[in-house]
C-alpha cells in the first residue's frame, strides 16, 4: 500500500512538469516529505516506467527501502520523465489524480 496521498503525488507530478521554474519548490517538497513517502514515491514512479508491474507493489517498497542510497530527492529528479512515470504507476495502481489536479490548477 502507498504511504502517500494522491493530493501530494498530483502537486509532485504538476511541479516536475514545470521542473525549469519549480525545481527548488520541487526539491523542498519532496525533502519534507515523511521517509515512507519518499519510498512510495520511487516505488510508483518504478511501477510507472515498467520496472516493477503494479501487482508487485509490496517488493517495490521493499526495494526502494533497502536500495535507498542516493537521496531520494536527487535520485526523482535525476529521473528524465518523472511526471509521466508517476501518473503511468498510479494509472497501474487503478488510482486517478484527475481532480487532485484539477484542484491544484484551480488554486484550491
Amino acid at each position: 500500500m502507498l504511504e502517500i496521498s494522491s493530493y501530494k503525488v498530483a502537486q509532485i507530478i504538476l511541479m516536475a512538469r514545470e521542473l525549469r521554474r519549480a525545481e527548488g519548490e520541487l526539491r523542498a517538497f519532496i525533502e519534507n516529505l515523511l521517509p515512507e513517502e519518499q519510498t512510495s514515491l520511487v516505488a510508483l514512479m518504478w511501477i510507472g516506467r515498467d520496472t516493477f508491474d503494479a501487482s508487485d507493489l509490496e517488493e517495490a517498497l521493499s526495494t526502494a527501502r533497502v536500495e535507498a542510497t542516493t537521496p531520494t530527492v536527487d535520485y526523482l529528479i535525476g529521473s528524465p520523465h518523472l511526471s509521466d512515470h508517476l501518473e503511468n504507476g498510479l494509472d497501474a495502481l487503478g488510482i486517478s489524480v484527475t481532480d487532485d489536479e484539477d484542484e491544484l490548477i484551480r488554486g484550491g
